[in-house]
């Protein structure tokens, strides 16, 4: 028989709601789930073993680092002219999820600003014109906060791999660094700041576009905007001195544009920082859907064609035309012992030689000495009334009530456990069902409640060293009725 996914979909989702209540459970006995997850049957500890992705990397990236905001830049707006120095970096970077990185990173170069290149003699009439020129060798130790915008921002339909990311950076750290003066008089170190030192921090924040190579390679063009805090980085001298006084600014402020690669390390085939969840997810749920899949069931086919597979059926021989239980077993409404197919009243019990209908000659209530009544099961380790079981109690309410004699409620166990325990729960198992009739208008005197454990099974096979289908053990779990 085949079945479409939709079918199978639906026979999963009907015992998952089942039991979505002890799914959701919160355990207490120190193991996961606990009470700090979420009480998911699926929760494990998170540990390196456990591990899907690479999240660690080593970035180099050199670029031009150019004075913007200061008494003297490298752009030409009235404070110097296009000067270009130099800046190279490399950091280790940790992914924290796909999404959020952190990296520290160091940084080293050399800005070039004012109204000529250091490197170049000074014009004659510098000093006249202030036409003086400066140079910054720096180095910077800083943590950076990484977000992957490409993850972040990602549409929710959108289905596709990507190659290209957007990042943006923000951090803060120490610099270290030698600001020189130059005009027609020479060049002098104007600045010396230590690292690590009060005056020394600074931040930075930008952006970067990563284009992924392959699984181990990404390179990466970044633009970040460097704001000192000092004022002197420029080399424009002392506070106060003429240079400085050009521009109300406290902060010399300069852009880094830099091109990089990044090696990610790690024996996985991924880096977090490029997994989207929610791309993968939509790829499951596509090969799922796309699959073809032929689901075989009943492989021993249904031989009484009762439409209840042989692999659980549990009568192999049922008549053509009787309504069957979910086990395959033709019902008998009354627990008459005669099956509803036959059965010509099926609501009141009848001897069978009388097609289950009382006999005429009965005018009082209905006698039976050796009458047997059985069907009542029980979940393992349990003596509790199961609903399925109520219609079959209700009609043994109405049957023991029209019959002057007295019964037997006779509980029983399966092989498991040991024979006293399964005693004292068929025992149970006996009483309860005692107590149920008697609550429902049952004489407390037409019944007894007695228990026979594992010594009276109803497949005899079922020892303690033969593996019996399930079926047969829980129909060995029931409650059943004799005549006195």
């Amino acid at each position: 028989m085949k079945l479409s996914l939709a079918i199978v979909a639906l026979a999963l989702a009907v015992p998952t709601a089942s039991y979505a209540q002890d799914s959701t459970a919160v355990s207490s006995n120190g193991k996961y789930p606990n009470t700090f997850s979420s009480g998911s049957a699926n929760v494990s500890p998170f540990t390196q073993k456990s591990k899907r992705f690479n999240d660690w990397a080593i970035s180099i990236g050199a670029g031009v680092p150019l004075v913007q905001s200061a008494d003297l830049t490298s752009i030409k707006n009235g404070n110097g002219k296009n000067l270009f120095g130099y800046s190279a970096y490399i950091s280790i970077d940790k992914a924290i999820t796909h999404a959020f990185g952190i990296n520290l990173q160091y940084d080293r170069g050399e800005t070039r600003q004012g109204w000529f290149n250091t490197k170049d003699a000074a014009p004659a009439d510098a000093s006249k014109y202030q036409q003086v020129a400066g140079r910054t060798q720096y180095d910077a130790i800083s943590i950076l906060g990484d977000i992957n915008f490409s993850n972040l921002l990602r549409r929710v339909d959108n289905h596709s791999p990507y190659r290209w990311a957007l990042h943006g950076y923000a951090g803060i750290g120490t610099l270290a660094y030698k600001a020189y003066q130059k005009d027609e008089t020479g060049q002098r170190l104007m600045t010396e700041i230590k690292p690590f030192k009060l005056g020394s921090f600074f931040g930075q924040a930008g952006a970067g576009l990563k284009f992924k190579v392959n699984r181990r390679l990404d390179i990466e063009g970044r633009l970040m905007y460097v704001m000192t805090g000092d004022d002197e980085f420029d080399g424009g001298g002392a506070q106060y001195s003429a240079v400085n006084q050009r521009e109300e600014q406290v902060s010399d402020n300069f852009f880094n544009a830099t091109l990089g690669l990044s090696l990610k390390l790690g024996k996985h085939e991924s880096h977090l920082m490029w997994h989207d969840p929610l791309q993968e997810i939509y790829y499951k749920l596509d090969v799922l859907a796309n699959k073809n899949q032929d689901i075989e069931v009943c492989k021993k086919g249904d031989a009484d064609n009762d439409g209840v597979c042989d692999d659980w059926d549990r009568q192999l021989d049922t008549p053509a035309g009787a309504r069957v239980d979910g086990a395959g077993v033709a019902l008998d409404t009354d627990l008459d012992g005669v099956i509803d197919l036959y059965d010509k009243c099926v609501t009141v019990p009848g001897p069978v030689e009388n097609n289950g209908c009382p006999t005429a000659t009965t005018t009082g209530p209905v006698t039976d000495d050796t009458r047997t009544l059985e069907g009542i099961e029980f979940d393992l380790n349990s003596d509790r009334i199961l609903p399925s079981n109520t219609p079959i109690l209700n009609n043994a309410v109405s049957y023991i009530n029209s019959s002057n004699g007295a019964y037997n409620v006779v509980g029983a166990t399966d092989t498991r456990a040991s024979d006293a325990y399964n005693q004292k729960l068929s025992e149970r198992r006996a009483n309860s069902v005692k107590s149920y009739l008697v609550k429902n208008g049952v004489e407390s005197t037409k019944l007894n409640a007695i228990g026979k454990g594992e010594k009276d099974l109803k497949y005899p096979e079922c020892d303690p060293a033969t593996k019996c289908p399930e079926w047969k053990n829980r129909a060995n779990r029931r409650v059943y009725f004799e005549a006195k």
